[in-house]
């Protein structure tokens, strides 16, 4: 492969996507902490850090998973499965952006930003990958936690604490990862079964997903509203979160009504991403203007 190929195959590896969410959620969490933009270096140094690490638990994803991933059609496109990058380079690439990612945030942020990354990553790769993953439908629940610890890190770059708005986040994101991740499980039951992972669908049946999603979607958006009257948030954030909450309720709904719940599961999906990015500017707004 020529070198742009090199590149882009470890760039697939690190699953951008997911790095950009979690970026974001860092991001907001960063200005609501420092009640407008923090100091550039800062928020550079954080994102670079971030950045990085994401992309080690990335590629350790992949290559605990290579099998996993040789199974299922939308994952056997990826660098390992297809031949690009040897399971050894994926372990050898993870270590080393994950601990060129700690030494940024130990220098650059803080010592307290490095652990909590540390701690997220290491739940991610050995708790959900490693353990949880295979062994239970319960794996997105518990699992969640890794995908929620962002808006700590980047809460803690900022004051070198853990704030009340940052657990709020943490809170929000660890509710939205059922529902989202089981949307995609209704999509892609069968390849989960075919790769021996027992996601709720292909353990419970898709009729008690889609109650599962309704359940956890209600949960979210009344974790999301209470909030407001616990004071972490205002009254601004309290009226935007009520519509993007009513939005989701009425999607898993839908996707609950619907016989096959295939399509409107892609509805939901594409939804709940837009959701949890538009809840992370309304709370920043709410933070710095309302």
């Amino acid at each position: 492969m020529t070198l742009i190929a090199h590149a882009r195959a470890y760039y697939e590896l690190s699953k951008p996507r997911i790095i950009v969410l979690l970026l974001i959620t860092t991001a907001a969490s960063m200005v609501m902490a420092a009640r407008g933009l923090p100091p550039f270096a800062l928020l550079f140094w954080t994102m670079v850090a971030g950045a990085l690490a994401a992309a080690s638990a990335g590629a350790l994803n992949c290559a605990w998973d290579a099998d996993i991933d040789r199974v299922m059609k939308r994952t056997r496109s990826r660098p390992i499965p297809t031949g690009r990058i040897s399971v050894r380079n994926a372990v050898i690439y993870a270590g080393a952006v994950g601990g060129v990612s700690f030494a940024i945030f130990y220098a650059f942020v803080n010592p307290l930003a490095a652990w909590l990354s540390l701690t997220g990553n290491l739940y991610y790769v050995v708790i959900y990958t490693m353990w949880l993953k295979r062994i239970t439908p319960l794996n997105i629940v518990v699992g969640g936690a890794a995908g929620s610890v962002p808006p700590l890190v980047g809460w803690a770059a900022v004051t070198h604490t853990v704030g009340a708005p940052a657990l709020g986040l943490f809170a929000l994101i660890f509710l939205w990862t059922p529902p989202h991740f089981w949307s995609l499980a209704l999509m892609a039951e069968t390849e989960y079964d075919k790769a021996k992972i027992p996601m709720l669908p292909n353990v419970m049946g898709r009729e008690r997903t889609k109650r599962e999603i309704v359940y956890y979607t209600l949960l979210l958006v009344g974790a999301s509203l209470a909030l407001y009257p616990l004071h972490v948030m205002g009254a601004f954030y309290f009226a935007a979160a009520a519509v993007l909450g009513g939005i989701f309720v009425l999607d898993a709904l839908r996707t609950w009504r619907e016989q096959s719940g295939t399509l409107r599961a892609r509805a939901l999906f594409r939804y709940s991403l837009l959701y949890l990015a538009l809840m992370c500017v309304v709370m920043v707004i709410d933070r710095i203007v309302a």
